[in-house]
């Protein structure tokens, strides 16, 4: 049997053709004989099954009467577009994103997106939710980013011109005001640290263009990272959550606004549970600056950062510290930054900001995001196994994070030579500087080959990855990196930690040293 569907009513047919009342009369026959409606179970052991229900089921959460509050504070975000072609991962209406972004990532806040360029639509739709009876939305950054004007459609129908107040980028939030002669219904912040999983909550959007629409569900978890983005941690749920629902609020029971709902993850762009919302605390943080300042400025430090794994720990002599995953490894330091006048250095792996541990890259993200530029921060770090402390002042974090790490910054033919570990090593041609695209400014010596199996393939080392430094000594020549190598051998390392240029972006590897067996 196949169906098709004319006019959004579905037809059945059989491999005989279409269906007609024969088929279905006898179908309703059968069923009568076989099939014996509820009331007459009820009947027969003289039981009232619906008073049984009544008596015995407790009822789920009712939440008409909160949605019927709530509503009128929420409004479609309608925007027209610039007349431009832009990455698919900043339309106003993106698909949803499953995060990507290059590892290691500089402080403050610099992402890249790796999509195609298309064509984009004239129009877009969001949401948004008003936080005060002036006429102020919260909504998010991606909804209006491309837009040459904003309008917004109030619960009631009526459509109005919306001013973008402000944006902030990097926390995927902004502010938009609409007025009118008389005040606005709004709703109030709850606090996002009071959030616990498992808690009933409620997301209301525009869907696809299907204003006012409810979805229900739980918090799945709290403190979701996800690449490309360095603010606090999100909260993630399983209320169902699509396209157009990006910059509508994310509920409690008692209508309290304890998110923005943000982005899903989907491998085919519809809603399968995993949805995330910018947690409110942040959001009011971010509103309230955007609202009295138009925009937010972030604090900088100028350092690129990666995690620490068990095999770079060792080579960088951290076991000592406590002997679990901690801290962030410095991998590159923009000049004349804060970190850079400070004295930090590639190879430092920062543990404490202000007394507080550093368990991860994210977490020191977090800490730097809640301090703003001109406040003075105390760090704790670790260089060649030794704590050290430095007191920085964050700058106002610049226009363009990529060109703060590469300008001015120094860092210090095909026969090959084997280094030991499956490595094959080349000098830094004219040739392969203009293959690789690698500034004059750096110097160090060109991975030509890996070998299969070897522990510089097992630890991720690349054709094409520039060796800078072994365990922070600075090379420029194949020669001087297998001089360095021998003599970390020499020492009994246990894992060799390479500092390597890839794609303009500088990390450390570790590679841990081949295993020998004596008799």
């Amino acid at each position: 049997m196949s169906a098709d569907c004319v006019g959004g009513i579905m037809r059945r047919q059989s491999a005989f053709g279409p269906v007609g009342l024969l088929y279905s009369a006898a179908t309703l026959m059968v069923t009568a004989t076989v099939l014996l409606p509820p009331t007459a179970f009820a009947a027969s052991n003289g039981l009232n099954v619906t008073k049984q229900v009544q008596k015995k089921f407790t009822p789920l959460p009712n939440f008409a009467p909160l949605v019927q509050a709530v509503k009128p504070a929420v409004v479609s975000v309608i925007v027209h577009l610039k007349n431009e072609t832009i990455k698919s991962s900043d339309t106003s209406n993106p698909q949803p994103r499953l995060f990507a972004m290059p590892f290691p990532f500089p402080f403050g806040f610099n992402y890249r997106f790796a999509q195609p360029e298309r064509p984009v639509p004239t129009e877009a739709l969001g949401s948004g939710f008003f936080i005060s009876p002036k006429g102020y939305i919260v909504t998010n950054d991606h909804v209006i980013r491309h837009a040459k004007s904003v309008y917004v459609r109030l619960a009631d129908g009526q459509k109005l011109r919306a001013k973008i107040v402000g944006a902030d980028h990097y926390n995927d939030l902004a502010v938009l005001k609409v007025n009118r002669s008389h005040p606005f219904p709004y709703l109030q912040f709850g606090n996002s640290k009071h959030v616990r999983p498992g808690q009933w909550v409620v997301a209301i959007g525009n869907p696809f263009g299907l204003s006012e629409t409810v979805t229900t569900g739980i918090v799945s978890a709290l403190g979701r990272y996800l690449d490309n983005f360095e603010h606090d941690r999100f909260i993630q749920t399983d209320a169902p959550i699509n396209k157009g629902n990006s910059g509508g609020p994310l509920l409690n029971q008692k209508g309290q606004v304890i998110g923005v709902d943000t982005a899903i993850i989907s491998p085919d762009g519809g809603s399968v549970g995993l949805g995330f919302s910018i947690p409110s605390n942040l959001v009011k943080r971010i509103s309230h600056e955007l609202i009295k300042h138009g925009h937010v400025n972030h604090g900088f430090l100028g350092v690129e950062v990666q995690g620490v794994s068990r095999d770079m720990a060792q080579a960088l002599d951290l076991k000592s510290i406590d002997g679990r995953s901690i801290g962030a490894l410095i991998a590159g330091v923009a000049p004349n930054s804060p970190a850079s006048r400070a004295g930090l250095a590639p190879g430092d792996v920062i543990t404490k900001i202000n007394g507080s541990s550093i368990t991860s890259v994210n977490e020191l993200a977090l800490r730097l995001s809640d301090i703003a530029p001109g406040r003075h921060v105390h760090l704790t770090y670790v260089r060649n196994g030794q704590v050290r402390r430095a007191t920085v002042t964050l700058q106002k974090r610049p226009q363009d994070v990529n060109a703060a790490f590469q300008e001015g910054n120094d860092i210090t033919g095909l026969p090959s030579q084997q280094a030991g570990l499956g490595l094959s090593l080349a000098p830094l041609s004219n040739q392969s500087r203009a293959q690789l695209d690698i500034p004059a400014s750096v110097h160090g010596a060109l991975i030509a080959g890996i070998k299969p199996h070897s522990p510089a393939d097992r630890a991720g080392l690349q054709d094409g990855d520039v060796i800078l430094s072994v365990d922070s000594m600075a090379v420029s020549t194949p020669a001087q990196v297998v001089h360095d190598i021998h003599t970390v051998v020499a020492h009994h390392a246990r894992a060799i930690a390479f500092r390597i240029m890839r794609n303009g972006q500088t990390i450390f590897v570790a590679v841990p040293m081949p295993h020998k067996h004596g008799g």
